[in-house]
């Protein structure tokens, strides 16, 4: 399947609106998130809307209230505590989803980024486990009343379910230039979780969704695993997951670290076809210079796009015709 184009009529109907952060969202080093990578609310409709954020950087989340027009930053969040040799491992947290009551907040499941392979697999092979235990968690966060939060400490994981899966599983461990497993988005459904990956792209320019049981995962029991090959076009894979009614959308883009197109498609969570809904490559201030990375529902027709590499993940909200 070739990249895909929206209709010229649409995207210059389009809407595009900045919506500002207040407070801090906050990253590495206790500075301003430049690495925003998750971004769910416990309800798609009204407003204000608790909210739950995360810089792939760090080990913890953050409480955000959204309301029309703009993010409030709240309290921080701990979600995990691995370390490495005396140092914090972040969780690598690249998804969130809301049901049931609770957040699910999951990490990329893969190789620590290392765009110059200063990790060498063999002298560095405890460090880089490490790394993947690390990011191989699913935390399970509930907000109490009074804008409190609580963390399950039982460990979720998709890991032994990757390594199950013939398309998936020789990926595991390796790089993201190696088209490693990297999972890079997260909904829920149906009472099943769907994490989409951006890496390994596979054959025929499909990306991957690992659908399992909710209940299996957090109780032990079966998963039920099941693979989706998503004909989203060659080098792209998925950047993000958000359920919006009965339906999930899929923030697609490129696979690797290079620039490229970004669209936004609907996908029905049974089948193996997805309906493009626009590009943003020719929406303003959405382009492909942008590296597209959560998308939010926030009514019929209009979403919140944040952007990895830009302050508190830069907020745009687009409106389509």
């Amino acid at each position: 399947m070739a990249a895909v184009s929206a209709d010229p009529a649409v995207t210059a109907d389009v809407k595009a609106e900045h919506w500002p952060a207040e407070g801090k969202i906050i990253g590495k080093k206790d500075k301003k998130a430049e690495d925003v990578s998750g971004f769910s609310c416990s309800t798609t409709t009204g407003f204000p809307r608790t909210c739950l954020i995360i810089d792939d950087n760090i080990q913890a989340a953050q409480i955000i209230t959204l309301k029309d027009g703009k993010l409030l930053a709240g309290a921080m969040v701990p979600l995990i505590s691995n370390t490495f040799d005396g140092k914090a491992l972040e969780l690598d947290g690249e998804g969130i989803a809301f049901a049931d009551g609770a957040f699910y907040v999951i990490g990329s499941h893969g190789h620590p980024r290392d765009k110059d392979h200063e990790l060498d697999p063999t002298n560095d092979a405890e460090r880089i486990a490490a790394h993947i235990a690390a990011a191989s968690q699913i935390a399970k966060v509930t907000i109490n009343t009074g804008g409190t939060a609580t963390v399950e400490t039982t460990a979720l994981s998709l890991a032994k379910a990757i390594q199950d899966q013939p398309d998936l599983g020789d990926f595991a461990g390796k790089r993201l230039d190696e088209n490693g497993v990297t999972i890079e988005g997260i909904a829920i459904k149906d009472g099943q979780l769907f994490a989409g990956f951006r890496g390994p792209l596979l054959p025929g320019g499909h990306a991957a969704v690992l659908a399992v049981s909710l209940e299996g995962l957090a109780t032990g029991g079966g998963l039920k695993s099941k693979v989706f090959k998503l004909p989203l076009g060659e080098g792209i894979g998925i950047r993000d997951l958000a359920r919006d009614g009965d339906r999930i959308l899929v923030l697609a883009g490129p696979g690797p670290d290079t620039a490229g197109a970004y669209t936004i498609f609907s996908w029905d969570g049974a089948g193996d076809t997805v309906t493009p809904l626009v590009s943003l490559t020719d929406i303003p201030d959405a382009g492909d210079n942008r590296k597209a990375e959560v998308i939010l529902p926030l009514a019929d027709k209009k979403f919140l796009i944040l952007f990895d590499g830009e302050k508190e993940g830069g907020a745009l909200a687009i409106t389509l015709p």
